[in-house]
């Protein structure tokens, strides 16, 4: 699984002109899901999504979690986060998982996470044409690819 974490002041995602999911201060996390990714895949990036120190303590070091400062989640489906881009110029999507896995991994993924911060995430629906608009904070920006944590 790949996550892109964005630290935002805010954020939400509409789907056919309506708002779905909303946020203030906290994460906006797009989730990739791949073929043969596992619940273990999950575990490990729910764990590294909450623990993250992302946000500025009162020195303004990047030293506070989602968990210090009470913040909110915003979680968006993203098949493309899989997309191959070696051959060509047209990203391919091979590697993508199909609904049978990614849909439940992606719920698995936002269950876990809202009982690790102890609110509701926020979400997009699966496989849904939205519109995503955010303020990215900082900018801060983070790759996670549960493939690359050994």
């Amino acid at each position: 699984m790949r996550l892109v974490i964005q630290r935002v002041s805010r954020a939400s995602v509409e789907i056919d002109g309506k708002i779905h999911g909303a946020i203030g201060r906290g994460l906006m996390v797009l989730v990739g899901v791949a073929q043969g990714d596992t619940q273990a895949d999950v575990e490990w990036l729910v764990a590294k999504t909450a623990a993250m120190r992302i946000f500025p303590d009162d020195n303004g070091v990047m030293n506070r979690s989602i968990l210090d400062i009470a913040g909110e989640v915003l979680a968006v489906s993203q098949f493309t986060l899989t997309a191959s881009t070696k051959k060509g110029n047209r990203p391919s999507y091979i590697h993508a998982a199909g609904h049978d896995l990614a849909i439940p991994l992606y719920e698995l993924y936002c269950e876990k996470l809202s009982e690790a911060i102890g609110k509701p995430v926020a979400r997009g629906v699966f496989g849904a044409d939205m519109q995503v608009e955010l303020i990215n904070d900082g900018p801060v920006t983070i790759i996670i690819d549960s493939r690359l944590r050994e």
